[in-house]
């Protein structure tokens, strides 16, 4: 009888255990290491142009996250003040765009819609700026009515150098771990 009282009362520790523990990794994987910006954190939307050099997007309604703990946790959500097709003409889109989910809690960024309407060619990406740490690249998605996302996504140098690879030609060197 007393057996059975001990290993009931391990497994129930154990459960605790694993309850508390699955609490506290989703908390700090969700919310602990995120930051909120603001706006002049962020710094202005230089987008790239078709020519080369870059340009300041106005913007308003700015809300951005950040995380040390990782270059690809930015997420950035505001209105352009230019219209899409003036947009359009003006800066050089930027292929491959991809966005990465974001944390549930930052509901003005959903990358799914984003994603579908890259795929689908209703909005359209544009490059932030690139290697803003290396191998990685902030983009912007910008919406037919004007809403505006960015992210930081992984660029072809990136890809290849964080698989343990040399950076392929056409790329910076490598930092030096």
């Amino acid at each position: 009888m007393n057996n059975k009282i001990v290993a009931r009362s391990v497994l129930v520790g154990m459960l605790l255990f694993a309850l508390i523990f699955g609490g506290v990794m989703y908390y700090t994987q969700v919310y602990a290491y995120y930051e909120t910006l603001a706006p002049e954190d962020v710094g202005p939307v230089m987008l790239v142009k078709v020519d080369g050099t870059a340009a300041e997007l106005p913007v308003t309604g700015m809300r951005a996250i950040d995380s040390d703990s990782s270059p690809l946790r930015f997420r950035a959500c505001f209105s352009a003040s230019a219209p899409p097709a003036e947009i359009s003409a003006s800066f050089a889109r930027y292929e491959g765009a991809s966005p990465l989910v974001g944390p549930s809690w930052f509901d003005c960024f959903d990358a799914r819609e984003v994603g579908e309407a890259l795929e689908s060619g209703v909005a359209q990406a544009y490059l932030w700026q690139e290697n803003i740490h290396y191998g990685i690249d902030r983009v912007v998605a910008i919406m037919p009515d004007g809403r505006a996302f960015a992210w930081q996504q992984m660029n072809h140098c990136g890809e290849v150098v964080y698989d343990g690879e040399a950076a392929p030609e056409g790329c910076p060197p490598a930092p030096e771990v």
